[in-house]
């Protein structure tokens, strides 16, 4: 995936964030888009809401195993297995919930991934959002990390706020109205400069 074009629009309009561009060097966005169909992305995305990623992983990874002979489970096999079942393999009794309710809507005819490649971004939250456990945020990492769609700016994600805030020497967090004017700046680009700001967590001070 070529971002030259992404990178240089960015450095032109953001002259902030294009010391941040120049210190992490090459985007790697490319590198953590993920694959599967729509029942697999937004189940993976129900898993690993509000807990650690490593713990996340060890129960995407137990989930999976519940389903021994493919590759990943069907609606019909999801809705088949048991509370408890799912329970055992580390998922909250909401997330059960969720997980159900996604395979239901999938059953009654959720747009495939194909199907919502040719819609606006805002359809798409619009379609996806009445599956229970799946809100704003849930879209916008599918539409990140596996639409591939390049303007988008998560304003309720806590390491943009936290990226933002260290980048830009901010004295606290900024609030959605902030981050949505900084982010006007980096229009289209938007996904770009998120996956920038979330790797400026990662650079160690001096």
């Amino acid at each position: 995936m070529d971002y030259s074009i992404a990178i240089t629009t960015l450095k032109h309009s953001d002259p902030i964030l294009a010391r941040l561009i120049e210190i992490i060097g090459d985007c790697k966005l490319y590198q953590v888009q993920q694959t599967g169909d729509l029942l697999f992305s937004l189940s993976r995305s129900i898993l690993y809401q509000q807990i650690s990623g490593k713990a996340a992983g060890s129960i995407h990874s137990k989930f999976l195993q519940l389903y021994p002979h493919s590759p990943f489970p069907t609606a019909l096999d999801i809705l088949n297995t048991p509370d408890e079942v799912l329970r055992g393999a580390g998922i909250s009794r909401p997330k059960v919930l969720y997980l159900k309710d996604l395979a239901q809507k999938v059953l009654d005819g959720l747009p495939t991934l194909d199907q919502l490649q040719a819609m606006e971004d805002e359809s798409i939250i619009e379609a996806l959002t009445p599956i229970k456990g799946v809100g704003r945020w849930t879209v916008q990492m599918l539409l990140m990390f596996r639409l591939h769609r390049l303007d988008v700016l998560p304003v309720d994600d806590l390491g943009i706020r936290a990226g933002i805030r260290r980048v830009y020497s901010l004295a606290e967090l900024p609030n959605k109205k902030t981050v949505e004017d900084l982010g006007q700046m980096w229009k289209p680009y938007r996904s770009i400069a998120c996956w920038y700001l979330w790797q400026s967590l990662e650079i160690k001070n001096n």
